[in-house]
């Protein structure tokens, strides 16, 4: 069942590579794997979360929920990479592949959001936009970095991994979370693949809860956790328990557990959401980066 739901946002490659001048476009296989990898290690920080698609699903498995192609030059060396789809995200090293890039883009009946730093993200847009679709909502991001050393807070005995017991409270946390952010509630557009996704995200041990009488009142998820960076999102603590320290010291706690293996943690916040960026910064992340989401009509 979760095949068949993923498979409706999954973009069917082209049948053949196509040139774009001296580049080649083409939907990757995993005989490309050790280069795609290779290719985004270079900016490690910024491709943390296409990476561990890569390394969690294959270049190739409707699980990414879009397609992987990649732009090679005339020496055959990988120049650019882009996975469309769901949500769209492109690295590349020149113009004409982001063109290139776009145009595939603009052929995807299933984009439903691009997503980027600020100036890839306009770049690829003036290739997209004159036969694209129109924005929806446009959300503007900072990047925040922890790295060590880390300020040390009072441990929060029973932070620990979900378990699929937790599976129905943090589904109703992240469909909140999620229409506040993009307006559109998972729950109504896609219920079973929302819930089969979050089920397996918490069977791949990457969100982490704190409760309190069998109530979950912080929880976040790792969505990326490798050797270069890991990247969290949906950092929730509950209403009530704000205010209180309990979601400093979680996060806190969480940072350390992850820097043991990982060189960062990462994770985006909207610029406009000046309470979360001080409570961030109490834990000790940095700006080092600005985004753009847009999120396209449908």
């Amino acid at each position: 069942m979760a095949v068949t739901f993923m498979q409706q946002e999954y973009l069917p490659p082209v049948a053949a590579p196509f040139a774009a001048g001296e580049f080649t476009i083409r939907a990757l296989g995993e005989e490309d794997e050790a280069a795609a990898l290779a290719f985004l290690a270079r900016r490690a920080v910024h491709t943390v979360f296409l990476s561990t698609l890569i390394r969690d699903n294959g270049l190739a498995s409707s699980l990414n929920r879009g397609t992987f192609y990649g732009c090679r030059n005339a020496a055959g060396q990988l120049v650019g990479l882009a996975l469309i789809g769901h949500a769209t995200i492109v690295e590349t090293e020149t113009d004409t592949a982001l063109a290139a890039f776009a145009q595939l883009a603009q052929a995807c009946p299933y984009l439903y959001l691009i997503r980027g730093e600020q100036a890839r993200v306009a770049a690829f847009w003036q290739h997209y936009e004159p036969r694209g679709r129109r924005p929806r909502r446009i959300e503007h991001e900072l990047l925040l970095e922890l790295r060590p050393p880390v300020a040390v807070f009072a441990a929060m005995p029973g932070l620990r991994l979900a378990t699929s017991a937790d599976l129905n409270e943090i589904l109703l946390v992240n469909a909140e979370m999620i229409a506040a952010e993009c307006g559109v509630n998972p729950l109504a557009r896609d219920p079973v693949g929302f819930r089969v996704r979050l089920l397996r995200r918490i069977e791949q041990g990457r969100v982490w809860v704190w409760a309190r009488q069998g109530k979950v009142l912080f929880k976040t998820d790792v969505v990326a956790n490798l050797a270069a960076a890991a990247y969290l999102e949906g950092v929730w603590v509950h209403p009530a328990e704000r205010g209180h320290g309990y979601g400093l010291r979680c996060l806190s706690q969480l940072g350390r557990t992850l820097l043991k293996h990982s060189e960062a943690v990462c994770l985006a916040v909207n610029e406009t959401a000046t309470a979360a960026q001080d409570f961030y910064r109490q834990a000790g992340y940095k700006v080092s980066a600005r985004y753009d989401t847009i999120y396209l009509q449908t």
